[in-house]
C-alpha cells in the first residue's frame, strides 16, 4: 500500500510537511538564503526549495540524519576550509542533524552564489570570512 502524499508546490508546504522538530531549522536556512540575497524568488525544485536570482543559486532538503544544501559545484573549493569537517559531494553539502547548523556559513556560501549569478565572478573574499 502507498500513501498518496501531494507534493508541496511552495517553500512554505515543503517545510510544513517535514517533522516539527526539523521546521524550525528549515526555517532558519531559509532566513540565511533571504538575508544574503534581497530579491531571491524561491520555487520547488527537484522536489526540495530552490532560490533562484539571476538563475538558479541554492537548494536544501531535509534527510533523515542530516540537512542537505546544494549551492553548485563551483562553490565547494573556495569555502574547502570551512566546509571540511562536512561530507561533501559534487555540488552537495551534508550538514548532520546532531551538530549545529552553521547558518553563517549558509548565508556566505549564498552570497558567493550571487556574485557567481551576477557576473561577479569567483572572489570569494566578499562571502568568506565575515
Amino acid at each position: 500500500m502507498t500513501i498518496d502524499r501531494a507534493k508541496p508546490s511552495t517553500v512554505d508546504e515543503y517545510i510544513a510537511g517535514q517533522p516539527e522538530e526539523l521546521q524550525e531549522i528549515l526555517q532558519q536556512i531559509r532566513a540565511a538564503i533571504h538575508e544574503a540575497a534581497p530579491g531571491i524568488r524561491e520555487k520547488i525544485s527537484y522536489g526540495m526549495p530552490g532560490f533562484e536570482l539571476n538563475g538558479d543559486l541554492i537548494w536544501f532538503a531535509a534527510h533523515k540524519a542530516h540537512i542537505g544544501v546544494y549551492p553548485r559545484a563551483s562553490t565547494l573549493a573556495p569555502f574547502e576550509e570551512d566546509l571540511s569537517a562536512y561530507k561533501r559531494s559534487k555540488g552537495t553539502i551534508q550538514f548532520p542533524l546532531d551538530r549545529p547548523i552553521p547558518y553563517d556559513l549558509i548565508r556566505r556560501i549564498t552570497e558567493y552564489r550571487v556574485a557567481e549569478n551576477s557576473g561577479q565572478g569567483s572572489d570569494k573574499s566578499t562571502a568568506v570570512g565575515r
